[in-house]
């Protein structure tokens, strides 16, 4: 639980939309923007963030581009980018100072019905991958029964324990 002061309400955080094209065959999902994204209105915008060195090397696009030109390449190569939650209360970034009772979940069942070729999904760390087995998966009915679900390391600076080499390793499962 996060320490705050008494009566002093956390603000209300809210994710950011989908990032998809109609071709998409692959939704790559995190929990919630951390506070460095939030900012800068932009996908895992912390600077020791390792998702875009790890997925411009594995899909062949320039990590270091504009957002907007990674944002597009990402997407041209047929992969979603989303997070399962659509807002929550938190103090910081880490998923483990999410209050349990502020969870909002993101319409995956209207997502996946207007994009109904995507059949892997890939979770940026463990608590999104939870999240998404425990309240979403419920939800889907025969969508559900096509997806192919991995779990990644979380590219997060936070994941400190994981190496580089090996996250870069598990990620590249997301290569068709």
């Amino acid at each position: 639980m996060t320490a705050r002061a008494p009566n002093t309400p956390m603000t209300r955080l809210q994710a950011f939309p989908p990032v998809a094209r109609d071709n998409a065959h692959t939704l790559i999902l995190g929990s919630m923007p951390g506070e460095a994204s939030l900012t800068a209105g932009q996908y895992y915008a912390h600077p020791r963030n390792l998702f875009w060195p790890i997925v411009g090397d594995l899909l062949g696009f320039d990590a270091s581009a504009p957002y907007a030109a990674r944002m597009d390449a990402l997407a041209t190569r047929g992969y979603a980018l989303w997070d399962v939650l659509s807002g929550c209360r938190r103090a910081g970034s880490l998923d483990s100072a999410i209050e349990a009772d502020s969870l909002e979940i993101n319409d995956f069942a209207g997502f996946l019905g207007t994009h109904p070729r995507i059949d892997r999904v890939f979770f940026n760390g463990a608590f999104a991958a939870k999240l998404f087995r425990r309240r979403v998966v419920t939800t889907l009915d025969k969508q559900a029964a096509r997806l192919q679900l991995t779990q990644l390391p979380s590219t997060s600076p936070a994941n400190a324990g994981v190496p580089a080499a090996a996250k870069y390793a598990a990620w590249a499962a997301i290569l068709r």
